[in-house]
């Protein structure tokens, strides 16, 4: 990826526009697991509809944002190589994710999912040798362990659970690689543009996924009830159109290493989400972790 690409951060726009579509991208995309958990399919089915009913309104919006574009025309071919990274790579998350809770805790796998953004230091360095100072490590290090705080009521190491433990972490590389993708790819694309066509190449690689899952393991493929498809319509509209096109937004301003603090936000609106829709009591323990990640987000931002 490092020779195809510029090895420069983004370029710099309005921080609070960003930082606010940064906000908005967390909270939407900290409901996908309420509408995971309510939806009547298979956990790769609702992945790959949370890509393909999302197509409609990110081509709309595509159209929309084309027809009043005042700035230059995108640069290279729609398909641009960290538009297909950003697509194969959030792929690979959504896939790592959903097989990690088949094997372990969703505890579990949601701490070793919040690792994303010490691969975007680590990938960073090694793509473009990107330095990080001081104050941005601080805020990581606060962050991860808010992070643990929010799960370490469930969260245990077990020998059973190593595998799926593993392939949560494998969810975290491939979060963290596609927050670096993005942020290439919104050098070439407007938001819009970039998020559609990185959503194809998801459907394309999620529907073989999700076909392959209802074959091998009979997990359900298509909704038995309006219900169900409402509940994967909202999974799409809300947590991909909103989460993902959001997150493209921002990263048009943003660095990708601050932006990738969003995982943490993702867990917190989990967690509020989860009280609010169904009922489950937020301890002491996870609200100290809550305001941790804040400080952490606060103390990390760009300066």
């Amino acid at each position: 990826m490092a020779t195809a690409l510029d090895d420069g951060a983004p370029a710099r726009g309005a921080p609070w526009p960003a930082f606010a579509a940064l906000i908005g991208g967390a909270l939407a995309m900290g409901a996908s697991p309420i509408f995971v958990r309510l939806a009547d399919v298979g956990p790769f089915a609702s992945a790959f509809f949370r890509v393909l009913l999302a197509l409609p309104v990110l081509y709309a919006w595509m159209r929309i944002e084309d027809a009043h574009a005042s700035g230059p025309a995108d640069a290279g071919p729609r398909f641009s190589a960290p538009v297909v990274a950003a697509g194969l790579f959030f792929a690979g998350d959504l896939f790592f994710w959903h097989l990690s809770i088949l094997h372990t805790s969703v505890a579990n796998a949601t701490f070793f999912a919040t690792t994303a953004p010490v691969w975007v230091v680590i990938f960073g360095w090694l793509a473009y040798r990107r330095q990080v100072d001081a104050a941005a490590l601080a805020g990581l290090a606060l962050c991860l362990l808010g992070g643990l705080a929010l799960v370490w009521q469930s969260f245990a190491f077990a020998p059973e659970h190593l595998v799926g433990d593993g392939l949560a972490a494998g969810t975290g590389m491939f979060f963290g690689a596609y927050f670096l993708a993005v942020e290439q790819a919104r050098k070439r694309h407007r938001a819009a543009r970039a998020t559609f066509h990185m959503s194809l190449v998801m459907a394309a690689v999620l529907a073989a996924v999700a076909i392959g899952a209802a074959l091998a393991l009979g997990q359900p493929l298509l909704p038995a009830s309006l219900q169900g498809w409402a509940v994967l319509i909202a999974l799409a509209w809300v947590s991909h159109v909103g989460g993902q096109g959001l997150l493209t937004v921002a990263l048009g301003s943003l660095p990708a290493m601050f932006s990738s603090l969003v995982i943490f936000l993702e867990g917190l609106a989990a967690a509020g989400l989860g009280w609010l829709v169904l009922a489950e009591a937020v301890t002491p323990l996870q609200a100290a972790g809550g305001l941790i990640i804040l400080a952490g987000i606060w103390i990390a931002r760009p300066k």
